[in-house]
């Protein structure tokens, strides 16, 4: 069978993907723009992936490869519903749905118990806690997850597994679909105003959610919410539960994210609590989910108040009130719904630095906030220790400084392609590091130029992986030079920056 995705770069639809490259499907797709996930499909499998959506653009790999199911991305459907891609499947009679029913024929057709992992916060690291702990106790495990692990890849079949792990997403009622074995879910904060117009809208989801599950771990507060009646198949978790302090991670989010993932697969394995705290404690991380970029600088997902807390939470553990924060608003849709909590949000954070909103799926008749709209809406004392800025040099100077003066700078950021969490990687990342030994010093692009001979030294330059790099590469390929990357690196090396810098769609 050949399935094409569109949105094939999402958080969604490109661990989907992955998952049917890997049982043998044909898997072809296209978005808007470059990605992680397109890097990691292009990197495990022939596939034919095109950076644009258009009749002609999927006319062409149908031509090659008869096309039997469309899937599309939730966020296709709502920017494009007009897309030339729905027109050319309605034309050729091509099955045209969204990913949940794919992944619903995966689990049923593969005879698979689903564990889904849902909530308004929380959802990719517990996911990743769970698949986690199934490889260190290795048990095979199929999964899909809306992040990137060092341990996996982003979503993959397994023949021997009996469980799939889902991050399932409440974002266009997706998770609704399902019918877990088990349910976990990490929060019920009221999110996606587009999809959930009430607060009330939103927890009769998660509500509707639960009874479509055999088993439901969830926090006191979070049965209280949503009225879940107990009995044997329900795990209440008192939201102050001492077992909580057992775990060495950082962070109050991460130890709470934790607890319920080892719950999860205790039901699922009936293998000791005890056993799985210590496997649990070794959990490595999830990119952007207060990852390191340089000692001092952070960068975190989080983009809802709960979020933001929680990864503020985790900065003020480590820093004490030392603590600035960089924010990059995530949908100027989701600013307007969530204004009003902004206000008290960075209260104990020594700096805040509002850059411009990232946009994604907006309501063209709103307005757009600015960097000076959003510092209003902060109580007056925060607004003293606020700064309306741009990714620009004067932002890389104030964080510099931050840095220097030993302040850990968390950068708040869920956009992708041009964002703020981008940015500071662009702009700040060391060379690439790993397994090092912390009492040796970090060698600089230019001391490692010393090393070298003196007429070689005179054809050496001290570069960063950025756009002056981009330019000097490009002029060698124009004048018809052969420009080799040197690079043993992964996640954030410079093999991976030339793919997403300078490689053509297939």
């Amino acid at each position: 069978m050949h399935i094409f995705f569109s949105g094939i770069g999402g958080s969604g639809i490109g661990p989907l993907s992955l998952i049917a490259l890997r049982m043998g499907y044909d898997v072809s797709g296209s978005d808007k723009r470059n990605s992680d996930y397109i890097e990691q499909l292009r990197k495990n499998g022939k596939v034919s992936i095109v950076i644009t959506q258009s009749y002609d653009s999927i006319s062409k790999i149908h031509m090659q490869n008869p096309i039997d199911w469309f899937v599309y991305s939730s966020a296709v459907s709502i920017e494009q519903p007009n897309s030339p891609e729905f027109q050319f499947c309605a034309d050729h009679g091509i099955m045209a749905t969204k990913r949940d029913k794919l992944i619903k024929h995966i689990i049923d057709a593969k005879q698979l118990q689903l564990i889904a992992v849902a909530g308004s916060h929380g959802k990719t690291t517990t996911t990743a806690m769970i698949i986690w702990l199934f490889k260190a106790l290795n048990i095979p495990i199929s999964y899909s997850i809306g992040g990137k692990i060092s341990f996996g890849d982003i979503g993959t079949y397994h023949p021997k597994s009996t469980f799939f792990v889902y991050e399932a997403d409440e974002y266009d009622r997706n998770f609704l679909a399902f019918q877990p074995y088990i349910a976990a879910i990490t929060g019920t904060t009221w999110d996606h105003p587009d999809t959930y117009p009430t607060e009330h809208s939103y927890i009769q989801a998660f509500r509707d959610f639960v009874k479509q599950s055999k088993y439901t771990i969830v926090w006191q507060s979070g049965k209280e919410q949503l009225d879940i009646q107990i009995n044997k198949d329900t795990v209440i978790i008192q939201d102050d539960d001492s077992h909580i302090m057992l775990f060495c991670l950082i962070g109050e989010v991460n130890r709470r994210n934790a607890w319920q993932a080892v719950w999860v697969v205790h039901i699922a394995t009936n293998i000791s609590i005890s056993e799985l705290i210590e496997h649990v404690n070794r959990f490595p991380g999830v990119s952007r989910r207060f990852e390191q970029i340089r000692p001092n600088l952070y960068t975190d997902y989080a983009h809802t108040p709960a979020k933001i807390r929680g990864a503020l939470q985790v900065a003020h553990e480590i820093a004490g009130n030392n603590v600035a924060a960089v924010y990059e608003g995530f949908q100027n849709t989701r600013q307007h719904f969530m204004k009003n909590d902004l206000c008290h949000l960075f209260d104990d954070v020594k700096h805040v630095y509002i850059v411009p909103i990232y946009l994604a799926r907006e309501d063209p008749g709103l307005e757009i906030l600015s960097p000076n709209t959003l510092r209003t809406f902060l109580n007056d004392q925060t607004q003293g220790n606020t700064t309306p800025s741009q990714l620009d040099e004067t932002l890389k100077t104030q964080i510099q400084q931050h840095i220097n003066s030993g302040d850990l700078v968390l950068g708040l950021s869920a956009g992708s392609s041009n964002s703020l969490d981008e940015w500071l990687r662009r702009t700040f990342e060391l060379p690439y590091l790993a397994r090092e030994d912390p009492g040796l010093e970090i060698l600089s692009p230019n001391t490692l130029r010393t090393f070298l001979n003196d007429q070689t030294q005179g054809n050496t330059t001290p570069s960063q992986l950025d756009e002056t790099l981009k330019t000097q590469i490009q002029q060698h390929i124009n004048s018809g030079d052969l420009v080799l990357g040197l690079s043993a690196g992964s996640s954030n090396s410079l093999d991976e920056w030339l793919r997403r810098t300078f490689e053509l769609p297939i």
